[in-house]
């Protein structure tokens, strides 16, 4: 039991206000802003400045029957997604509750880093490397947002797909002099 929810449970219960808190959970955001994030940030960053200075981009091999090097699985959401489903709530008075913030599809790495290569127009080259041991036991496989409460809640914004998403992010931000600033620099 987490008590420090706990306790902001509580609180928002007593004081009558439960029915009014919107409580968002992220997953796997990635884009611009995200270079503070050190070795916390995502694949693509990572596999991006792999890919510039040798020339490929390296992801975990599979410990896993029936899945495939580089087929683990999760729900990446570009930060525009994020944002723009974060204001939503802003902007939405009457919702209420935890919603899931993600794209509803899990994408495999494999799928995630590929659009790098298209982005930079050079062949790809993904080398898989062993799982180091500290994670075998608590790597996560898959991970997909159920964005059904999302959508009820009014949101019905289509979501970047991932392969235009990381093309954006790497022609746009990564592959630029100001990483920062992007295609609207002042």
């Amino acid at each position: 039991m987490d008590i420090q929810n706990t306790c902001v449970d509580l609180w928002a219960q007593k004081s009558r206000i439960l029915d009014k808190i919107v409580g968002l959970k992220y997953f796997n955001v990635y884009g611009p802003g995200e270079y503070h994030k050190d070795d916390m940030r995502s694949v693509v960053n990572k596999c991006y400045h792999q890919v510039k200075s040798e020339g490929s981009a390296r992801l975990f091999k599979s410990d896993r029957e029936g899945i495939e090097d580089g087929g683990q699985r999760r729900d990446f959401i570009y930060v525009k997604d994020a944002v723009d489903m974060t204001i939503h709530f802003m902007d939405n008075k009457l919702a209420s509750g935890i919603y899931n913030i993600g794209t509803g599809t899990a994408h495999s790495f494999k799928e995630f880093v590929s659009p790098i290569f298209d982005a930079l127009e050079i062949n790809a080259d993904i080398e898989y490397i062993d799982m180091p041991e500290v994670l075998k036991d608590k790597y996560q496989y898959f991970t997909e947002a159920d964005i059904s409460k999302l959508r009820d809640s009014g949101y019905n914004k289509e979501i970047t797909p991932i392969q235009d998403a990381v093309v954006d992010y790497v022609k746009n931000y990564l592959n630029t002099d100001d990483q920062y600033l992007g295609p609207n620099k002042i």
